[in-house]
């Protein structure tokens, strides 16, 4: 099953490549910069967390090592947030 955000979860792109999710639980905002809002992308339109880290090793070739571990914890934190759901 894809990921996708819970209902009560606006994302919003901004400008500059980010993204803005607003949790309307409880009026917080978190800003995503453009890594982590490229992730997001691609995670909602269904890719798996094994594409989106290819797509961000692409973009930031010197964090190749670190970015399958990066793009699970990114995942997981969103998660514990109640901002992502399977």
């Amino acid at each position: 099953m894809p990921l996708s955000l819970p209902a009560h979860v606006t994302a919003v792109d901004t400008d500059d490549g980010a993204m803005v999710l607003l949790d309307e639980r409880t009026g917080k905002y978190r800003q995503l910069n453009p890594s982590g809002a490229l992730i997001l992308r691609l995670l909602l339109q269904g890719a798996p967390a094994q594409t989106a880290a290819a797509a961000l090793a692409q973009r930031y070739p010197q964090a190749h090592a670190d970015v399958d571990a990066d793009v699970a914890r990114f995942i997981e934190a969103l998660r514990q947030a109640g901002l992502l759901r399977d």
